[in-house]
């Protein structure tokens, strides 16, 4: 599979679109609300992606609840995940239930249009955040930890793998890295003590499949912003945390990642830094520029590690209501925030 994740403008593909996911370079897409019309028409779109396609592709979405679902329309709202606490009255084992049931409602209907991935869960910790605020499951990183162990799980009983972001944390910086660059100037102990923690918990225990780092610059750590930092990804990452998943460098078109230079330097400076995949979304010019004058190549440790992300499941959207894994997770989501 090829390092680069791609979007299309619309909701079905352009003779263009086609050209470029054939290139081997190409080996993921990602979904906006745009390319979204109903269930039926994105699973077309989706079928259409991978027939166009020379290899297998990763198809993936942001579709985490709350602000950030990019489906609604048919779709079962999920609830943002900094709400589920204030549904079950702060008690953290109830939070926990519902967190797990989001999941799996979210990976079921979202694989069912055929898609492999939802970028999810956000494991940044609620702080002063323009970007994160609710799509955070806590101010605290014992509770980030504790609930999104549970969504966690219940993603994989749906069959989907799981993705943290921004590692290693966007909650305690102000600044939305879409926008500007943010600067934390905090202690490496502060950071690694408080919004670390609930990355370094779930790499721990092996929950994670993947991980998004941050467009963010750590001073204390690192002059480089995390997802062109070989020190955060290949020393602290790799070697301290024992991370062997996927890495995706967050968008490229994000104001954070010009501190690298144009799209051609922040694509290989990402994929020198140690990220195996890389987003080049919003930009098609740009995106065009990277694949036919970018040195990147594809490298088979980052594909191996990508093709563990495919969906094995065959949920079907028409079928869905009666599954008992869909039934299970609606009735229980309606019966608390309803």
């Amino acid at each position: 599979m090829g390092p680069i994740m791609l979007d299309v403008q619309g909701t079905s593909l352009t003779q263009e679109d086609k050209e470029l996911l054939e290139h081997p370079l190409v080996g993921g897409l990602i979904l906006f609300t745009r390319n979204y019309e109903s269930p039926e028409q994105i699973t077309s779109l989706t079928q259409d992606i991978r027939s166009a396609a020379r290899s297998d592709i990763l198809i993936a979405v942001d579709h985490e609840g709350g602000r950030v679902q990019r489906f609604r329309e048919q779709f079962c709202k999920i609830p943002a995940m900094g709400k589920l606490m204030h549904y079950v009255g702060n008690d953290i084992e109830k939070a926990k239930i519902l967190a797990k049931h989001c999941a799996t409602l979210m990976a079921f209907e979202v694989q069912a249009v055929g898609i492999d991935i939802s970028f999810a869960p956000v494991l940044d910790v609620n702080g002063v955040s323009d970007v994160i605020g609710d799509r955070a499951f806590h101010s605290q990183p014992e509770y980030v930890s504790a609930i999104a162990s549970a969504f966690i799980e219940g993603m994989n009983i749906a069959g989907m793998q799981a993705t943290g972001k921004h590692f290693p944390g966007h909650g305690s910086v102000k600044e939305d890295s879409h926008l500007a660059l943010p600067i934390d100037t905090r202690t490496k102990a502060e950071i690694f003590n408080f919004d670390l923690s609930p990355f370094k918990q779930l790499i721990a225990t092996n929950s994670l499949a993947a991980l998004m780092p941050a467009h963010i610059i750590f001073p204390d750590v690192d002059e480089q912003a995390v997802g062109f930092s070989p020190l955060w990804l290949q020393h602290i990452l790799r070697q301290e945390l024992g991370f062997d998943g996927v890495i995706f460098s967050d968008d490229l078109s994000m104001e954070g990642a010009a501190c690298v230079g144009g799209y051609i330097e922040r694509a290989e400076a990402a994929q020198q830094a140690g990220c195996d995949m890389l987003l080049t979304c919003n930009n098609r010019t740009s995106t065009v520029e990277v694949i036919d004058k970018a040195n990147i190549k594809i490298i088979e440790q980052s594909s191996h590690r990508l093709q563990g992300l495919l969906k094995t499941t065959t949920n079907n959207w028409q079928n869905r209501r009666e599954h008992s894994l869909w039934q299970t997770s609606h009735d229980y989501i309606e019966s608390i925030i309803s």
